[in-house]
């Protein structure tokens, strides 16, 4: 039994902190006690590109102990072993994260756990992006940044920030208005790259829900909203070009392809059955609802969509578990039959409204085929009352639908999928012709979801906070997951070229940063 109908997202969690500090990390020069050697590769001047993912973006933000703890800065600690040259980094202002635009805040502070969930760290926000740094800078990783945003013009000019051309982060270190972060990666003629790309080109579509558009026919990318779905060609002849512009001063480096969206745990965390035992009189009333709508549904011939849920039962020893009422905009709107079979008993007023918000109603459910994933945001709306809504059709989750940007259906999963699938195809097919390592990233992330990674005797697993692998943004990785994902480099890079590095510690790295640093 429980009877608070909000669902609370951690209950009873107990934070393990591994250090206070990375600060004591040690990279070994031996590998099984042998020297070090880079093989065939020549590791003097590396350059990453990417993402977030290159840059060490963490817990919902860009700060400086994150981007020390990013995947290339542990793989350019190895490489300086075997010769490798410096690494530099473009370090935000501090560790709250949050960016500043002429004093404006356009982007909040890192989260951090309190005790009971994530929430801001306190303090000022200092990284002003018109502060411009100066480059060259060997991390290339630009948070927000899908494929074909690194060969875009202007991607760094300060006047675009504010109708979405440019990117605040680029905009600090971009070598001019109308660079490209490709270019200003071979402008420094890496002998050795990392690229891992193309994360953002689906991901964004997942994470508002699947608001924005699966390009399957528009091949102009300039014409994309900031959550669309990258067509697969476009994809392909951007991913190409990438390739060929990091290779063709003959340097060698490591690709990495897409994980699914749905090994991380800002889509596996919140349950489809997150709502209590409801109070008797409620589940009565709900269910006499929903059975006549699914009555509706049976007399025109279409599958019923409402579930029946379950009331406390009194018993404190046991949990009872009802489904979300969530909206699915792939469904039939039946709005005008809900209204016509709810007249004659409700009144053309009340039918009228609950027609409204019940037209491409469904419970939410969990079967495998047509699983839905309810998104991380949406925890702290579950429950709570949703404004201008009649009562009692006012309880979001429960009588009152959680809308599109909420949840990630069967079919837009399915959508994510086939588009990560090709994206993949074409990002091995290029590491296999031109000779280059691979990580399969999405392997490495599937099974860090499923079973868990075990090293070091660690055990690292996707679950939110406690989980290792995972920050509070449940998207990017934690320092301890960002050490595992540069093993997995360095494994790929040792089999390709011959070189023999030793795998980090993961011991040695936190799962979690502290709120202050």
């Amino acid at each position: 039994m429980i009877k608070n109908i909000k669902w609370l997202l951690l209950v009873s969690l107990t934070v393990v902190a591994c250090s206070e500090k990375n600060d004591d990390v040690v990279v070994n020069n031996t590998s099984d006690g042998l020297p070090l050697t880079s093989g065939t590769a020549d590791f003097s001047k590396y350059v990453s590109v990417g993402n977030s993912l290159t840059s060490g973006y963490s817990d919902g933000a860009l700060f400086i102990e994150g981007q020390k703890g990013s995947y290339p800065a542990i793989l350019a600690d190895q490489f300086s072993k075997v010769g490798g040259g410096e690494f530099k980094i473009p370090f935000t202002a501090d560790n709250i994260g949050g960016l500043l635009f002429g004093g404006t805040q356009i982007q909040g502070p890192r989260l951090y756990f309190n005790g009971t969930g994530p929430a801001p760290v306190s303090g000022t926000i200092t990284t002003e992006i018109t502060n411009h740094l100066t480059g060259p800078f060997n991390n290339m990783g630009v948070p927000g940044a899908k494929s074909f945003h690194l060969l875009a013009p202007g991607y760094g000019n300060p006047a675009g920030v504010l109708t979405g051309q440019a990117n605040p982060y680029y905009v600090r270190f971009a070598s001019s208005n109308t660079a490209t972060i490709i270019g200003d990666a071979t402008a420094q003629n890496p002998t050795f790259f990392s690229l891992w790309i193309g994360n953002n080109d689906v991901l964004s579509y997942a994470t508002s829900g699947g608001t924005g558009v699966n390009q399957l026919a528009n091949l102009n990318p300039a014409t994309y909203g900031p959550n669309d779905i990258t067509n697969t060609n476009v994809f392909a002849n951007v991913y190409s070009q990438l390739v060929t512009s990091l290779t063709g001063g003959g340097a060698k480096g490591v690709l990495a392809n897409i994980p699914y969206v749905t090994s991380v745990p800002f889509f596996t965390t919140v349950p489809t059955d997150a709502i209590p035992g409801l109070p008797v009189a409620s589940a009565g009333q709900l269910n006499q609802l929903f059975g006549g709508i699914n009555a509706a549904l049976t007399a025109n011939g279409l599958p019923t969509r409402f579930q029946t849920l379950v009331a406390d039962d009194g018993n404190p020893t046991t949990i009872e578990k009802n489904p979300l009422l969530i909206k699915d905009e792939s469904l039939l709107n039946i709005s005008a039959q809900i209204t016509a079979a709810l007249t004659p008993t409700l009144g053309a007023q009340t039918a009228g409204y609950l027609g409204s918000i019940y037209g491409q109603a469904r419970h939410a459910t969990n079967a495998m085929a047509t699983k839905d994933y309810i998104l991380l945001t949406a925890r702290t709306i579950i429950g709570t009352t949703q404004s201008g809504a009649p009562s009692p059709f006012n309880t979001i989750g429960v009588s009152y639908p959680m809308q599109d940007n909420t949840t990630l259906t069967a079919v837009e999963t399915a959508e994510v999928k086939t588009a990560t699938d090709a994206f993949n195809a074409t990002i091995q097919a290029l590491a296999t012709s031109k000779g280059l390592a691979f990580v399969d990233a999405n392997a490495v992330l599937n099974q860090v979801a499923t079973t868990g990674y075990t090293a070091n005797s660690f055990n690292v697993t996707s679950t939110y906070v406690t989980g290792g692998g995972f920050s509070l943004d449940g998207v990017h990785p934690s320092p301890r997951g960002y050490a595992l994902i540069a093993n997995k480099f360095l494994e790929a890079i040792n089999l390709t070229y011959g070189s023999n590095f030793k795998a980090v510690n993961l011991g040695l790295y936190r799962i979690l940063f502290p709120a202050m640093l």
